[in-house]
């Protein structure tokens, strides 16, 4: 299939691998992160660690979808579903987020919630035309990758006058996440196991930068990263070599000392991105304040609200939603997972209580998630084998 087995040769991923050993700097550590959720399952997936140099380590990002939405947020979703006389509907993953004492929206619906699985945004509002006499939320969540489609489903909504269809918006925004991980004294990256005793923990050397969201917002909006921060982003598709590709870019940029946004998926992504979707969140979102995300806190101007003239298809304001802090789960690591301070394998309960047919935190429901990803292609890599 033209431009998926391109990127899946093994003999091309070999020479890949050949050249970051052969560049790689002796006595030079490398930390990357790859933002994207997608990139974090690929990874894993395709065990392109085993591929890279024992010195370069990868880190995971806050990139899934569902698992930066904070328990509160999940808890509205639930009150609404349970208090209201609403039909709540979201995509498959966001369903299985446990919230405050474990109660997730798949629960809500066991207990007699109406709560539906759909696979779009415009599934919801065919829900909203099909039965006027019902009311129909859609929890929105995302980034800039399913931002458009919701605003596509409202500006459609409010041209057909359909009122019993709103939206609860929790869709938020990558550069600023970028941002509160390289500006947040508390989000190292993890201790490397080959660190000296008492050495201070490694620098974050670069970013393998997202896919999707790079379609819609261009590689522009990371500028600021390499200008004010001095670290390289690569933007990267999600087959093996568009990764392993990206790695060896980020490893060059690191050795001659340059900081700069370079695009791996040319074949996607440019320098400004798809306009028109731009001009459509526009229209129809402005940037909230603030919006806590799950193991980053509270990150300003971070998140999308509805806009006033369309605050009619804003479940926030039709239900007057009130949001609360919830702290996590005590036993659960997926906020120090997110911020890239710890590895699924550093979580006491991961593989135990907290496995994807059973989450404890958000970060195993998800195949993005950094656990379900290493649950499923990792974990038996940490076995140590004991030989009689």
């Amino acid at each position: 299939m033209r431009y998926v087995d391109e990127f899946r040769d093994g003999q091309l991923a070999a020479g890949i691998a050949a050249a970051m050993a052969r560049e790689a700097l002796p006595g030079r550590q490398y930390h990357f992160m790859e933002f994207c959720g997608g990139h974090t399952h690929a990874i894993s997936r395709y065990g392109l660690t085993e591929l890279l140099p024992a010195t370069v380590r990868m880190i995971h990002g806050p990139g899934c979808p569902v698992c930066v939405l904070p328990i509160g947020r999940v808890d509205v979703a639930v009150r609404l579903a349970l208090e209201k006389p609403v039909t709540l509907c979201t995509y498959g993953d966001a369903l299985r987020v446990p919230g405050s004492g474990g109660m997730s929206l798949l629960r809500a619906k066991a207990r007699g919630a109406d709560v539906k699985m759909i696979y779009s945004a415009a599934d919801a509002l065919a829900l909203a035309r099909a039965d006027p006499a019902r009311e129909v939320v859609f929890l929105a969540l995302g980034f800039e990758t399913t931002t458009p489609a919701t605003a596509v489903v409202i500006r459609e909504a409010a041209a057909a006058g359909i009122g019993n269809f709103s939206v609860l918006c929790n869709h938020v925004l990558t550069p600023p996440a970028m941002a509160a991980i390289l500006e947040s004294p508390t989000s190292p990256p993890p201790v490397d196991v080959q660190r000296p005793a008492g050495a201070p923990p490694p620098v974050l050397d670069g970013f393998v930068g997202p896919a999707h969201v790079s379609t819609v917002i261009g590689t522009r909006p990371y500028e600021f990263v390499a200008t004010r921060h001095g670290k390289p982003v690569v933007i990267a598709g999600f087959e093996p070599l568009d990764l392993l590709q990206a790695v060896l870019m980020l490893m060059r940029q690191v050795n001659t000392n340059r900081a700069e946004v370079e695009n791996e998926f040319v074949r996607a992504v440019g320098r400004e991105g798809n306009l028109k979707a731009q001009a459509l969140m526009r229209e129809i979102f402005e940037v909230r304040d603030s919006f806590e995300w799950r193991g980053l806190g509270e990150i300003p101007a971070s998140a999308l609200r509805i806009r006033a003239h369309y605050r009619q298809y804003d479940a926030e304001a039709r239900y007057a939603t009130a949001y609360r802090p919830v702290p996590d789960n005590k036993a659960c690591e997926c906020g120090e997972i997110l911020r890239g301070a710890k590895a699924p394998q550093d979580c006491a309960i991961f593989g135990t209580l907290c496995t994807p047919d059973n989450p404890i935190g958000a970060c195993m429901v998800s195949s993005e998630g950094a656990c379900a990803a290493h649950y499923t292609y990792g974990r038996f890599k940490d076995i140590t084998v004991v030989s009689a």
